[in-house]
C-alpha cells in the first residue's frame, strides 16, 4: 500500500525534485545523490503527506537534503554541466544555432552566479511552477519574503543581462 501510494503521489514529481537537486547542487552526480536520499526520506514519511501538497512536500524535502548535503560536502567545487550540451537544436543556420546556445549558457551562468536563496526561488517560481504560497511553504519563509527574494532575483539577472548588452556595444559586437 506505501508502495503504491509512492508510485502514485511522489514519483510523477521525480523530474521536478532533480530539476530542483541539479540546480541547487551545480552538477548531476549530486544531485542524483540528494534525490535519491530525499526520495528514500520521503518513502519514509509518507505518513505526513497531504493529498493537496504532494509537489511541495517532496521540494522541500529535496531542499532541505540539498542544503544539509552541499553543508556536507567539504571543497564543493564541481561544475555544473550545461543541459545545452545535450540537446540538439534544429535552428536554421549553424550560426543561430551556436548563438542561441551561447545565450542560453550566459542565462544559465546567471542564474548560477545568483545567491542559494535567489537562486532556489527563480527556479521553484520560473521554472517548477509553484505559487509563492508553495514556495513560501518549501523554503521556510513568509509569502513576503518569497516575493521579495524573487523581485531581487530578477532585478540583479536584469542587470547582469543589461551589463553584458551595454560591454557588447562597448566592444562593437
Amino acid at each position: 500500500m506505501a508502495q503504491q501510494r509512492f508510485n502514485r503521489d511522489l514519483l510523477p514529481h521525480l523530474d521536478s525534485a532533480y530539476n530542483l537537486a541539479r540546480w541547487l547542487a551545480k552538477n548531476e552526480d549530486d544531485a542524483g545523490d540528494i534525490v535519491q536520499e530525499a526520495m528514500v526520506k520521503a518513502f519514509k514519511n509518507m505518513d505526513q503527506i497531504n493529498s493537496s501538497n504532494t509537489k511541495s512536500w517532496l521540494m522541500s524535502i529535496v531542499r532541505n537534503t540539498g542544503h544539509t548535503y552541499l553543508a556536507k560536502k567539504s571543497g564543493f567545487t564541481a561544475a555544473f554541466q550545461d543541459e545545452a550540451e545535450s540537446l540538439e537544436w534544429h535552428g536554421p543556420t549553424p550560426e543561430e544555432t551556436l548563438l542561441m546556445k551561447e545565450e542560453k549558457e550566459i542565462a544559465v551562468r546567471f542564474l548560477e552566479d545568483l545567491p542559494l536563496e535567489f537562486r532556489e526561488v527563480v527556479i521553484l517560481k520560473d521554472i517548477e511552477d509553484l505559487s509563492y504560497k508553495e514556495i513560501s511553504e518549501v523554503v521556510g519563509v513568509p509569502i513576503g519574503t518569497v516575493m521579495s527574494r524573487l523581485n531581487r532575483a530578477r532585478q540583479r539577472l536584469q542587470q547582469r543581462f543589461s551589463d553584458r548588452t551595454l560591454e557588447e556595444r562597448q566592444l562593437g559586437l
